[in-house]
């Protein structure tokens, strides 16, 4: 039997539900208030680009507290230190010269002095990303080693890398430049930057609106494709009409988005990186024999290990995943400002964590999903734009925030007593009925 509950669904998506309120909200106060249109195309656009680095770093957040809650705080100092070295070595500056340049003794005002003779080559951009990912790579692998193996808790472990690489960043850049902060060669950040089927702004960019007709479609096709599926198999399966009331909600969503885009002049390429990664993660979380066991781990730790799961490997990968996808967070947040400084990253793990919480992710890990990630951090996000747009203070907007992220804990907890009280309830129910048959 099928039991469908709307009151089920709407515990689900509470928080996009909240998400929506607090859109509506913000577009009619800034357009009353500071007479601000928030749908206007370079305002959405702002709104994701600005916080392209949550989606991704929430995506490795969301499967290192699936392992049971664990968390990586050194993210946001890692991200300044990637900086760093990209900017290092992308131009010529006074640490590479001292390190790579060469350099002669000459009588300078009758002394004798080192003096610089050739400036040391900058690297080609695919070397310097390769540096990066290498950088990624060890980093994550030391940590990971240091957490599963070594059995340090991940709080302790990942602060030391919180103070240690904001300090090696800042150390780097001021060596390296006088302002602390190295421009970035336009051949990197077009990497990460830009639009893909460029027009002028204002002129319905007709690539944008076709992609978005052709996303939301599949989109689509795959909700009754999925329903489709569990009736065969006899699972339980939402109802039509519920189906096509999420796929119609879904595809005005995208068109939105799509029609934004082509007004502001096509498709930011840092969607694309998005898009890439939280595809890339949905389908690992959701349809792979890995993700499966990242979140029996988090679920309970004994019962995998006992069943097979190599628990220290998946923690490993956890801290590895979260360096690679912090590379990227690095290279997008670099590219978009042309810059590596030492303010890159401050408090990139507390919006990463936000995002997880506040989008359902458990804080004690075992459940959590990449859309609800992405509702978390768009909610975030939503709250920073509007409430500045509104011309809220900064401290207003934290405490905003935290309040967001109190009740989001607040109500997991409150659910998942729900659950068990009505788990008990039934197998209490279920016990009865057994004994009054014998």
């Amino acid at each position: 039997m099928n039991k469908f509950s709307m009151k089920s669904v709407l515990e689900r998506n509470i928080m996009t539900i909240a998400l929506f309120a607090f859109y509506v909200l913000f577009v009619i106060l800034a357009a009353l208030i500071k007479g601000t249109n928030m749908l206007d195309p370079s305002i959405v656009t702002s709104l994701i680009e600005q916080n392209a680095y949550v989606f991704v770093l929430g995506a490795g957040m969301l499967m290192c507290m699936l392992t049971g809650g664990n968390i990586d705080l050194s993210v946001g100092s890692f991200v300044c230190f990637v900086g760093a070295a990209v900017g290092l070595f992308s131009v010529e500056n006074q640490l590479l010269n001292k390190w790579f340049g060469v350099w002669e003794e000459q009588m300078v005002d009758g002394n004798l002095e080192m003096v610089l003779v050739k400036a040391a080559d900058p690297l080609s951009t695919p070397v310097v990303l390769l540096i990066a990912v290498a950088v990624g790579l060890l980093y994550g692998a030391i940590l990971g080693f240091l957490i599963a193996y070594v059995r340090i808790p991940p709080w302790i472990a990942t602060l030391a890398g919180y103070l240690a690489f904001r300090g090696l960043g800042t150390q780097m850049l001021t060596k390296a430049s006088t302002t602390n902060a190295i421009t970035i060669p336009v051949s990197l950040t077009h990497i990460f930057t830009g639009k893909l089927f460029q027009t002028d702004w204002g002129v319905l960019n007709i690539p944008c609106v076709a992609l978005g007709a052709i996303a939301a479609a599949v989109v689509v096709f795959l909700n009754f494709y999925t329903r489709s599926n569990k009736i065969k198999k006899g699972y339980q399966a939402d109802p039509f009409w519920f189906v096509l009331i999420k796929s119609l909600l879904i595809t005005a969503i995208i068109m939105f988005l799509a029609i934004e885009f082509a007004l502001d002049g096509g498709i930011p390429v840092v969607v694309l990186w998005i898009g890439g990664v939280l595809i890339v993660y949905g389908i690992i979380t959701e349809k792979t024999t890995i993700g499966r066991h990242f979140m029996t781990v988090g679920g309970n730790a004994e019962a995998s290990r006992l069943s097979g799961i190599n628990n220290k490997l998946i923690m490993f990968c956890a801290y590895l995943n979260m360096a690679l996808l912090t590379v990227i967070a690095s290279l997008i947040v670099t590219s978009r400002t042309s810059a590596a400084n030492s303010f890159a990253g401050q408090e990139f793990e507390l919006d990463a964590i936000a995002a997880c919480i506040v989008g359902g992710v458990s804080a004690y890990g075992g459940s959590g999903t990449i859309i609800g990630m992405v509702v978390g951090a768009t909610l975030i996000g939503v709250i920073n734009q509007g409430m500045s747009l509104v011309g809220v203070d900064q401290d207003w907007i934290k405490i905003v925030k935290g309040l967001v992220l109190l009740a989001a804990v607040v109500f997991e907890i409150l659910s998942k007593k729900n659950r068990e009280k009505k788990s008990a309830m039934k197998k209490a129910a279920a016990a009865a009925a057994k004994t009054q048959e014998s």
